[in-house]
């Protein structure tokens, strides 16, 4: 990529958000752009973060035995009323919609009522499960209360996936499946998530867990016992009987060590049983030729939230500065390496050309700084803002084909020849 023709800036870093500097980082250098509460567009790096992230949820989820699908964003409001929870996301104010001479729409918050609609045409005998469908496209949520940037937005990317099984055993070893799979995602990711025992909330269903990360940015408060790195949400302890529920769900008999922590949520995993298959009349003739009720499952990664995460993660901090940028994990980085010539001395710009060249023929992306009239030093901090792991830089002090690559995180810098 040549910045030059990114429309990217050179920009002085004030008033950085405390709570969330990454991201007014990210804000005030244009690589995210604000429309409103909530709304954001994002620029070239973040976005190819943003795939990144996408394409490590997919490949894995694949591994795993997932097929993926896409549903509608836009659906009838009737069959929200078929399942009986139009009338509380539009009291509460949650959902949007929009109205028509062919009817009303919802833009769709979640995905339950949807992926039953879709699985009953093609689940119709015990002989097509199990299976766990699931999808990457943009929820919506009339959020009152935006807030973190990305990590609470009005519209957002998010992985969504339900399993279909024909019994309460069968479900229980899907979800631990796409448990396994999650734990796999985060860790490719580079986030270190605990999961913790929840409650299930609005969602019904029996057994939830979500994945959280420990940050002082989170919004949630967990017990967290250091030793066993077991976690739960204290909306638990809420419950008139969680101490037998927590006993006999996950095998947790005392929480004195417990600590509270502050954490993120990332994502959340449900066993929903038969709740919403009754509801909307999931069924599947089974192996005595009966009709049964599909048992589901239902998992969920907040990705805007999860790239929010990542960024913040990676803060860099300059002793004289303060947060000055990012460096981002090398195995996700969209862009590896940074070149920055001196662009008034011919050579070096004819010698960054040819390594940027060889750089996109040998597949290792690459950003060329062929910015004019902006300085040098300059040009490494802005590399820092864009998150790239190493730097190149060709100036003065480089003779002929010795180079020098420094790592953006740790300042480490390794000479090489050309």
């Amino acid at each position: 990529m040549r910045l030059s023709q990114t429309g990217f800036g050179s920009t002085k870093l004030n008033n950085i958000d405390k709570m969330y500097p990454a991201q007014s980082i990210l804000i005030q250098t244009g690589q995210l752009v604000q429309y409103g509460a909530g709304l954001f567009g994002y620029s070239t790096v973040p976005l190819l973060l943003r795939r990144k992230i996408e394409e490590i949820i997919t490949t894995t989820l694949n591994k795993y035995g997932c097929i993926e699908v896409l549903l509608p964003t836009l659906q009838p409001d009737t069959m929200w009323k078929n399942s009986g929870r139009y009338e509380h996301y539009i009291e509460d104010g949650t959902m949007l919609i929009t109205e028509s001479n062919k009817g009303t729409f919802c833009l769709a918050p979640t995905g339950e009522e949807a992926v039953l609609e879709f699985a009953r045409e093609k689940l119709k005998s015990y002989k097509n499960l199990p299976v766990t469908y699931y999808q990457i496209g943009e929820k919506f949520r009339n959020e009152i209360r935006t807030r973190g940037y990305l990590l609470r937005g009005k519209a957002f990317p998010m992985l969504d996936a339900y399993s279909f099984d024909m019994n309460e055993e069968k479900m229980a070893e899907s979800y631990a499946n796409v448990r396994k799979a999650f734990m796999e995602i985060f860790e490719k990711i580079g986030l270190d998530v605990i999961p913790i025992v929840a409650d299930n909330g609005a969602m019904g269903g029996k057994k939830s867990e979500e994945f959280m990360l420990i940050s002082n940015q989170g919004e949630d408060k967990i017990l967290y016992d250091e030793n066993t790195k077991i976690g739960l949400n204290t909306e638990v302890l809420e419950k008139e009987n969680y101490e037998e529920y927590l006993k006999q769900e996950y095998g947790i008999e005392d929480i004195s060590t417990f600590k509270e922590i502050r954490t993120m949520e990332l994502g959340h995993i449900f066993q929903l049983g038969t709740r919403y298959s009754e509801i909307m009349n999931g069924k599947f003739t089974a192996q005595d030729g009966k009709e049964a009720l599909y048992y589901m499952g239902c998992y969920g990664i907040g990705i805007s939230r999860t790239l929010a995460a990542l960024y913040e993660q990676c803060l860099i901090t300059d002793e004289k500065w303060g947060p000055c940028g990012f460096a981002l994990p090398e195995q996700i980085a969209p862009y590896k390496i940074q070149i920055i010539p001196k662009m008034d001395n011919e050579e070096k710009v004819k010698q960054a050309n040819e390594l940027y060249e060889k750089f996109q023929k040998d597949g290792v992306n690459c950003i060329f700084d062929d910015r004019e009239n902006v300085t040098i030093g300059t040009k490494i901090k802005d590399a820092k803002v864009l998150g790239t792991p190493y730097i190149l830089v060709l100036g003065d002090k480089n003779d002929g084909e010795q180079l020098e690559i420094e790592n953006i995180k740790t300042g480490e810098k390794l000479p090489l020849s050309l």
